[in-house]
């Protein structure tokens, strides 16, 4: 009964209902966006197609009889659905052709770019994976994942898409810059796509190995003489059941969110169909984008809830899992690294501040030197200066969206496979499309863009909150506690929160880089914060078309990035105050319970 258990096959169906219920509101949104906005879809398609003609009313009643948008919403969205299911996605409003050939094309392009960006991020989780396997085998103590796996998360893909564009292809000529012609133009831009994500894995994983390496049956199995391969493989099992779903999110983000490594290469792939269909309000267009993107969406979340359910043996009875060992070591390492960066942002910070962000005071492009420590831009401004004013602009909104996206998790983790679909849909939007859409409904604005962020933000720290909830309560003496009538607002707040709120904030300290780069993004894109706001994301932008001949226009935001994403996950990693007292009765509930047990396999 494990595998068809009556629990596991509803959960399952919670989770594929949530899911396409999730991916037809993302429809229904999309074919709303020519009423919901504040713009007329009828000019904008006039002005494509017809340039010559004035925007009278005549002319734009003509346009939205030819594409029936007199017939309003719900009648043009049947007529849609309808060409849908007898396998017509419909014709461009922009250029009149079918759309079906483009779609499944960038479809099959993103397709393939995922995959092989896959592979990249697996190899680096890989080795950043393989120092905490390998203490597990010599049965020695776990140290977590180190600084490596934060420093390759907080890489921002579009900068190393254009590091690897200058580098590999223009100045060594061992690769193609651009296009989509064969294997060889698929290297660059999934190296760019999978090694922050890779990073992202690696971390998560590595810190799940440390965890479950300290439970107490893998020490009772290295006293019973099991074989350090077989203590390896159950470490491996348990700690992978805990990530598989952002291995699936992964997946889902990396084919929806390339929009940027799309542009710096020139990739025909989905994330520039839908940014393309997006800007003009090619809504058919923009609707077969979207549909291809939930559907994808929908099977990989089917298939990463099969994975999930394979590796926990099915669903999880009370009781299954352990007691996680108390936390130990002092934090000395996490301390010295936090004092480190700290130190290093304050003095950005002091030096910084009292300068003039926006001053042209400098030669173009001027080299760091001792009055000018960071060098000067493309405009002559002090680079120091505009990073400085840049950590107020940037890292301020991306905590508070950190927090939020956090929040939101741990809501939507406590509603239960429910809200597994609205997180894979969310997660495969990318950041620009989804400012695109706040922006037509709500105009261009800072707090716009900062939903936007958060909109696709959530999904990842929600779907990890949800596992990591899932496995504290088949924790033994959890189970015992509704027995001994406490409270339920009480096992919340003392025993599964605090199981699982440490995670989720290294998690979501992880995300803030990416985070304060979405943001920057969409102000470059005129959706948020605009130039020449001295914002991290924006200087990056500005810097890229510089690498080659100014590399330090780069270096100085992306070192700050770097700087912040290791500070912020040093800190959360800081062992908590020890309580006096607070193993007490979980030791005792333990002892009641017997907390050797292993997880079902």
């Amino acid at each position: 009964m494990n595998w068809f258990s009556r629990h596991w096959r509803r959960g399952a169906w919670a989770s594929f209902a949530s899911c396409l219920l999730s991916a037809l509101a993302l429809l229904l949104v999309a074919g709303a966006l020519p009423w919901l906005s504040r713009t007329d879809p009828a000019a904008a398609v006039l002005r494509a197609r017809y340039a010559e003609l004035e925007p009278t009313a005549q002319a734009l009643a003509a346009v939205r009889a030819q594409l029936a948008l007199d017939r309003g919403p719900l009648a043009t969205s049947w007529h849609w659905w309808s060409g849908v299911l007898h396998g017509d996605l419909g014709s461009s409003w922009v250029s009149g052709a079918p759309i079906a050939p483009g779609a499944w094309r960038a479809l099959s392009v993103s397709a393939t770019l995922t995959a092989f960006a896959v592979l990249v991020a697996l190899a680096v989780a890989l080795l950043l994976v393989l120092p905490a396997a390998l203490r597990v085998l010599r049965n020695q103590r776990q140290t977590g994942s180190g600084p490596l796996g934060v420093a390759l998360t907080s890489l921002p893909e579009f900068l190393l898409a254009s590091m690897l564009l200058v580098l590999v292809a223009v100045q060594l000529q061992w690769l193609p810059p651009y296009g989509w012609t064969g294997l060889e133009t698929a290297i660059l831009p999934a190296l760019a796509l999978g090694i922050p994500a890779g990073g992202l894995l690696g971390r998560l994983l590595a810190d799940a190995i440390a965890a479950v390496a300290g439970e107490r049956w893998v020490g009772i199995w290295h006293l019973a003489g099991a074989p350090a391969p077989a203590i390896l493989s159950g470490v491996l099992r348990r700690a992978a059941a805990a990530i598989i779903d952002q291995l699936g999110l992964a997946f889902i983000g990396l084919l929806g969110g390339a929009v940027a490594v799309e542009q710096v290469f020139a990739i025909p792939g989905l994330g520039r169909y839908l940014l393309g269909a997006a800007n003009a309000q090619d809504i058919p267009a923009l609707q077969a984008g979207l549909l291809l993107m939930a559907v994808s969406a929908v099977l990989i979340g089917a298939l990463t809830a099969a994975a999930r359910g394979a590796l926990r043996g099915g669903a999880l009875p009370p009781g299954s899992l352990p007691v996680p060992p108390e936390a130990r070591g002092t934090g000395r390492i996490q301390r010295w690294t936090a004092g480190i960066t700290c130190a290093a942002l304050l003095a950005i910070l002091a030096s910084g501040l009292p300068r003039d962000p926006y001053a042209i005071a400098f030669g173009r492009l001027q080299a760091p030197e001792p009055g000018l420590p960071f060098g000067a831009d493309a405009s002559g401004r002090d680079l120091l200066a505009r990073v400085a004013h840049g950590t107020l602009g940037t890292v301020g909104p991306a905590l508070l969206i950190v927090a939020g996206a956090i929040l939101l998790g741990l809501l939507l983790a406590a509603a239960g496979e429910i809200s597994r679909g609205p997180a894979v849909i969310a997660n495969a939007t990318p950041p620009i499309l989804a400012g695109v859409v706040i922006a037509a409904l709500m105009g261009p604005s800072v707090g716009g863009a900062a939903l936007a962020v958060l909109w696709v933000s959530w999904p990842p720290l929600a779907t990890h909150a949800a596992s990591l909830l899932d496995e504290a309560r088949a924790m033994p003496h959890i189970r015992w506690l509704p027995l001994s009538r406490v409270p339920r607002s009480r096992i919340w707040i003392q025993h599964l929160l605090p199981a699982v709120i440490p995670a989720l904030l290294r998690h979501g300290m992880l995300r803030l880089p990416g985070v304060a780069l979405a943001l920057a993004a969409l102000g470059f894109l005129g959706l948020g914060a605009q130039p020449p706001t001295p914002e991290w994301g924006l200087l990056l932008a500005e810097g890229i078309g510089y690498v080659e001949r100014a590399p330090f226009t780069a270096i100085a935001p992306a070192a700050a990035l770097v700087l912040t994403s290791v500070c912020a996950v040093a800190v959360a990693g800081i062992p908590a105050p020890r309580r006096a007292g607070s193993r007490g009765p979980s030791k005792k509930l333990e002892a009641q319970s017997g907390s050797s047990q292993v997880p079902v396999s």
